[in-house]
């Protein structure tokens, strides 16, 4: 007797099919947080993209760390300072604190640098674990998913969990068992570059979409 499929065997399937349409279609699985290498100039500009959009993030950047290139220069730095750097990003006084208070305690605690385990990262001011995961993932392979609105709308459509679910930390542990964790960050870009692309919250372009087949939403409202 043939032995039945798993929910969770059914989802890995989904997931493996899902990813080598996306990395046929976004080979290079960029970052859109222009950090060239540099772990915290991530953890900063990681900080800053919550409610405002990469975009924004990138065009506040240079100029931020031409002044806070360092943890220890951060920690330096009045706060009222970096306020004014990153003020168009939005929540700037909470974000400016958390800045120059997480530089404080990695040049105090980790000798400036950014550290690599999930704890001591969730330890910074102002990181969680979308952030812990983006370094993890980007720099070092490590972590889970990467939960951003784009990555619950397109994984909710696609049937990986009803679309009325949006918690992160939910979402996070239906995914370790379908996507390898070496290969998470790739797939969590690629999910949020094809969000822009084509599966957009208010307007998805479906009859266009390279996952149309694979997708729990379109084949229910095809029928």
């Amino acid at each position: 007797m043939m032995k039945k499929e798993t929910e969770t065997e059914k989802k890995a399937a989904l997931a493996a099919a899902v990813s080598a349409r996306l990395t046929e279609r976004y080979p290079a699985a960029e970052c859109a947080l222009r950090y060239g290498g540099d772990a915290w100039r991530l953890l900063v500009m990681g900080r800053l993209s919550a409610q405002c959009t990469d975009k924004r993030v990138n065009e506040v950047s240079p100029a931020l760390f031409a002044e806070i290139p360092t943890p220890a220069a951060a920690a330096a730095a009045p706060v009222g300072r970096i306020e004014e750097l990153i003020r168009s990003c939005g929540l700037y006084r909470t974000k400016a604190r958390n800045i120059r208070d997480c530089g404080a305690v990695l040049t105090e605690r980790f000798g400036g640098r950014v550290p690599e385990s999930e704890e001591d990262l969730l330890s910074l001011p102002g990181v969680g674990r979308k952030i812990a995961n983006l370094v993890r993932g980007d720099l070092w392979r490590r972590g889970g998913v990467v939960v951003d609105t784009h990555f619950i709308r397109v994984c909710g459509r696609l049937g990986f969990y009803p679309e009325k679910e949006k918690d992160p930390a939910r979402i996070e542990r239906i995914f370790e068992p379908l996507v390898a964790e070496a290969d998470r960050s790739d797939f969590c870009h690629r999910i949020v570059l094809f969000g822009r692309e084509y599966c957009s919250a208010r307007a998805p372009r479906c009859g266009e979409c390279p996952l149309s087949s694979l997708c729990s939403h379109f084949l229910r409202e095809e029928k």
